[in-house]
């Protein structure tokens, strides 16, 4: 372990990178904290820090930079995120409050992450398999045709057409409907299958059987999962802005962030609600191996419905822009809750 006045040097070691993007040296260190020692004593505390794996002399500078183990024990050593200044919080409230449905409030999202921490945004769509339903719409389109909407807790819509064995009335239509929302509405996705499976038998006329057994099939089918989740990505341009801190070329980042699958895993690790930083080489996709990537969970109440975080160079405002991906994440969360 380190001890803390080791542990304040490599903080101010990390700042200072951050900041000035320049190998930090020991004179700089002590001309622009008060470390409360000599510069002999941090240039002592340095060697030990690099003995130990936390900071590297990149080339011949005569100054030092943090390794991905350096950041790692900063970011697990913060004693709290940056917090977000009043106009800040104005603009999140005002960009997000006016955004008129789900699509909306994922778009408003990526694009003010991408702003705030001039990184690259991503965001996934609310989860089908973690959402409540709040209500199922019929509508007749034909006699033997009809729409299927799902609306979820969070703002999901999700329509299907219907066809019928034979031609459904509207007053069975309507007593379907009801019968229906009063078995799932505000129920989980997972409870709905054995909430409804005895419906058909509750009707009377074996036509009519027939037809909502194929209606709740449809529905079924809808409430399953497709496993090609929906992500929203932005801000990419961003990373041109950090071209030197990415070896030889930033196209693998741009690569790797092009592949769904690899963006999902990554958001995947986020725990819940939790905040999650992956820094470097933890991130096992090798394209990435010299980004950081932290993510979080979101959604009303305490559970998360998805992630969304931000991915950028290890050489980042770690404090700021975690604040900023939890700032966001809970004001999302509330607009989920309420609308």
């Amino acid at each position: 372990m380190l001890s803390e006045r080791r542990l304040e040097v490599l903080r101010a070691i990390v700042q200072d990178y951050v900041g000035t993007e320049e190998p930090v040296g020991s004179k700089a260190l002590t001309e622009r904290h008060k470390l409360g020692v000599s510069p002999a004593t941090v240039r002592n505390d340095m060697a030990v820090l690099e003995d130990e794996g936390f900071i590297a002399q990149p080339h011949t500078s005569a100054g030092r930079i943090p390794t991905d183990k350096g950041y790692r024990l900063f970011v697990d050593r913060l004693a709290g995120v940056k917090p977000l200044s009043t106009p800040e919080r104005r603009a999140i409230h005002s960009f997000l409050d006016s955004a008129v449905d789900l699509d909306d409030v994922v778009a408003r999202t990526v694009r003010l992450l991408a702003q705030l921490t001039r990184q690259v945004a991503v965001v996934q769509y609310p989860s089908l398999t973690r959402s409540t339903v709040r209500h199922v719409e019929l509508l007749s389109l034909a006699p033997a045709r009809l729409m299927l909407v799902l609306i979820t807790d969070t703002g999901r819509v999700e329509q299907r057409v219907v066809d019928l064995p034979s031609p459904f009335g509207e007053t069975p239509l309507a007593d379907l409907r009801a019968r229906l929302n009063s078995r799932v509405v505000g129920r989980r996705f997972a409870d709905v299958p054995q909430l409804v499976q005895d419906l058909p038998e509750s009707f009377e006329d074996v036509e009519d059987r027939g037809t909502v057994s194929t209606v709740l099939a449809t529905l079924l089918e809808t409430l399953v999962e497709q496993r090609e989740e929906r992500l929203m990505i932005g801000g990419t341009a961003n990373l041109t802005r950090f071209g030197h801190d990415f070896p030889l070329t930033i196209r693998p980042v741009l690569e790797a962030l092009e592949e769904q699958v690899v963006l999902l895993k990554l958001l995947g690790e986020a725990q819940e609600s939790g905040m999650t930083v992956r820094i470097g080489h933890e991130n096992a996709h090798e394209g990435l191996t010299s980004t950081s990537v932290v993510s979080v969970g979101y959604g009303s109440g305490g559970e998360a419905v998805a992630k969304l975080g931000v991915v950028g160079p290890t050489r980042m405002d770690y404090p700021g822009t975690m604040g900023a991906v939890r700032a966001v994440a809970r004001y999302v969360g509330q607009i989920l809750a309420e609308s």
